[in-house]
C-alpha cells in the first residue's frame, strides 16, 4: 500500500480491494531499458514476465549484483555468450540486477550471486539451475546446447 494520503477510508478501500482480489502487487523494478538490442537482454522487474516467461523462447537468465566480484568476472564471458547465440531467434541470453528488481516467479530462487537459470520455452515453471560447472564460454555453451528446445545449430548437425 502506497497511498498519497492515509486515513481510515483509504485503509477500508484497500482492505476491500484486497478481499476482492483486485489489488496488483507492487513490483520493485528499475526503469525499462529504452534500447535493449545488445547481445544480452536486460531484464527488470516489470519485464520479467514478458522476457523470461515468454513461452516462445528459451531463456538463459543471470541474476547478478553490481557489487559482486564473481559477477564482474563473468560479465565479459556472458557478453561473449550472448554474441555467440545472437542469431538464434528462439533463444534469449538475459541478465537481471537482482538487488534492484523483484523476480516475479517463485520458481527462480536467488540465494547467491551470480545465479544462472535456463528457462525452456515449454517449462517456464521448471527452470534448470546452472550448477557445478565452470562459468566460462565452453561450459555455459554446453549447458545451453544440452537444454535448448530449438537451436538452428542442432538441425545443421543432423
Amino acid at each position: 500500500m502506497e497511498p498519497e494520503e492515509f486515513d481510515s477510508d483509504v485503509l477500508r478501500q484497500f482492505v476491500l480491494a484486497f478481499k476482492k482480489g483486485k489489488l496488483k502487487p507492487i513490483v520493485k523494478s528499475q526503469p525499462v531499458p529504452k534500447n535493449n538490442k545488445g547481445p544480452v537482454k536486460v531484464v527488470v522487474g516489470k519485464t520479467f514476465d514478458t522476457i523470461v516467461m515468454d513461452p516462445k523462447n528459451d531463456v538463459l537468465i543471470e541474476f547478478y549484483a553490481p557489487w559482486c566480484g564473481h559477477c564482474k568476472k563473468l560479465e565479459p564471458v556472458y557478453t561473449e555468450l550472448g554474441k555467440k547465440y545472437k542469431n538464434e531467434k528462439n533463444l534469449v541470453i538475459a541478465k537481471m540486477d537482482a538487488t534492484a528488481n523483484d523476480v516475479t516467479s517463485d520458481h527462480y530462487k536467488v540465494e547467491g550471486f551470480p545465479t544462472i537459470y535456463f528457462a525452456p520455452r515449454d517449462k517456464k515453471n521448471n527452470p534448470i539451475k546452472f550448477e557445478g560447472g565452470e562459468r566460462d564460454l565452453e561450459h555455459l555453451s554446453k549447458f545451453i546446447e544440452e537444454h535448448a528446445t530449438k537451436l538452428s545449430r542442432t538441425k545443421e548437425e543432423l
